[in-house]
């Protein structure tokens, strides 16, 4: 170590000690990944008025909270925190559908509007209120704003709740669809004798490390890649085509 570097030492050290309490904040922080609009083979012609369009889709590795819900008690809630980005070049509905899948306990968990929940959420991911976090509902009241180009863009915030995920699962999905307006017409699924409606969907696959008894954040760990497929919806969507829509 030269003579100029042991008198610089001490600040460097200084410095570093300085930036701790910052830095450990940004570590604890779950990591964030942003989902560009992906392809499928499906692509072709699958839209209502012939444009196929995807909206950009950034989130949080899915986190714990327990809260106390009225008329449910004490309740392990899940939350995905999201931020959904138009880089379409028009307005753009999003009403989202988001389905948890155990594939370990083959159950099937659908995001929760629970108002005392996600108030907690906000205190925790958004104490000041500057990204006023909507619901599933909420969040398509309005059009997602388009983003203009090399300007920054304009995300809306949400997050999708789940209380009653099953304590004994480490392996699930989550389904998450309304980004696109891409649908895609199958054969029947017998003994069901009407088409099957399959709406572009993003898959985003994790995993649990760890057992029921002790549960964190920090367990839960994002498997890449994400997946865009074509998944049967239960929600009715105007312009799609009156057919049987099943969950899977």
């Amino acid at each position: 170590m030269t003579g100029t570097w042991r008198r610089r030492w001490p600040l460097v050290l200084l410095a570093l000690a300085s930036a701790l309490p910052l830095a450990g904040l940004a570590l604890a922080a779950p990591n964030e990944y942003v989902v560009k609009p992906g392809g499928n083979v499906q692509d072709a012609d699958a839209s209502r008025n012939g444009k196929l369009w995807v909206l950009d889709f950034k989130f949080k590795g899915p986190r714990l909270l327990t809260v106390d819900i009225p008329g449910r008690g004490q309740k392990l809630c899940w939350y995905l925190w999201y931020q959904v980005t138009n880089n379409t070049g028009e307005p753009r509905t999003f009403i989202p559908t988001f389905e948890l899948v155990t594939h370990d306990r083959n159950t099937v968990h659908h995001d929760q509007i629970l108002p005392k929940v996600q108030d907690a959420i906000s205190r925790i991911e958004d104490p000041t209120g500057y990204y006023k976090i909507k619901n599933s509902v909420t969040i398509s009241a309005e059009p997602i704003p388009p983003s203009r180009p090399n300007a920054m863009p304009r995300p809306v915030t949400g997050v999708a709740i789940w209380d009653d995920v099953d304590p004994e699962s480490n392996h699930y999905s989550i389904f998450v669809s309304g980004l696109s307006n891409g649908w895609a017409v199958t054969d029947p699924i017998p003994p069901d004798t009407q088409p099957v409606v399959r709406r572009k969907t993003l898959q985003l696959n994790f995993r649990r490390v760890g057992d029921r008894y002790f549960q964190r954040s920090e367990e839960i760990r994002f498997v890449p890649p994400e997946q865009w497929i074509y998944r049967g919806s239960t929600l009715t969507v105007p312009g799609l085509p009156e057919a049987t829509i099943p969950s899977k």
